[in-house]
């Protein structure tokens, strides 16, 4: 790293977002720590918002590894990365972005069998997934360990996002009516789980890319205390196809 990048090179990078936070608020961002689950199209905007506006620290979770079906929407995503491990291209673009992140990174799905390592001690667990029951295992871990747990999904230019805090009136699958509601993941209600998101859905970069802003921006706004958070049961959709489609409405 250049010498002029050293000390106080954090706040060189912060500099321009310094009339919108106040320095107390922009430290709790950089002491903080941030899982973010998916390094694709929803994670990898995330990692580099997140990233670009100064966390402290980041877990970044993924099993999968780039593919050419991946370079219409994945911004981390590039020819010479194809076949390499999602996660660890991410922590080499955060390394490149803001060399004072730490990055931690698992290349493994998410089970109920290793949900607590990955989450651990974060201070928000952010969900870039792309089927219902690994967000069922995150948000119930979620609310165990009294993290807030930040919800984005995708279905071609569709897009929602919301927060769920662990006094948040609704659970993820109460919101969303899920089969899985108060009950034990046997093996009976994980097939139900997985039969609500089946095949490979459609998708166009933007909408993706937009979600893991705002789920970046969810975060700052929780850690900071700058802004309204927006909390379940409220949820902000949208059709990018209908720009006056945008709305936060309550389930």
């Amino acid at each position: 790293m250049p010498t002029r990048y050293i000390g106080d090179g954090y706040w060189e990078i912060a500099s321009r977002q310094m009339s919108i936070v106040t320095r107390s608020e922009q430290e709790r961002f950089k002491d903080a720590k941030i899982t973010v689950i998916g390094c694709g199209g929803i994670g990898g905007e995330t990692i580099e918002m997140l990233a670009r506006m100064g966390i402290g620290e980041l877990v970044l979770v993924d099993k999968d590894a780039f593919d050419l079906s991946n370079l219409n929407r994945q911004t981390l995503a590039s020819i010479k990365d194809l076949g390499l491990d999602k996660s660890a291209v991410a922590k080499e673009k955060v390394r490149l972005i803001n060399p004072y992140v730490k990055v931690t990174t698992f290349n493994e799905h998410v089970d109920q069998t290793n949900i607590d390592k990955v989450i651990g001690d974060s201070d928000i667990v952010i969900d870039a997934l792309d089927n219902v029951l690994t967000r069922v295992i995150v948000s119930r871990a979620a609310k165990t360990k009294g993290i807030p747990y930040i919800h984005g999904a995708i279905h071609g230019t569709l897009g929602q996002i919301t927060v769920f805090l662990p006094n948040s009136e609704k659970t993820y699958e109460e919101m969303f009516n899920l089969p899985s509601r108060g009950k034990e993941l046997s093996e009976e209600v994980i097939g139900d789980l997985k039969n609500v998101t089946s095949g490979v859905p459609p998708v166009i970069g933007p909408t993706p890319n937009l979600i893991g802003c705002l789920e970046a921006f969810e975060a700052y706004k929780i850690i900071t205390g700058v802004g309204k958070v927006t909390v379940a049961p409220k949820i902000l959709t949208f059709d990018l196809l209908d720009l006056s489609s945008f709305s936060l409405d309550e389930l």
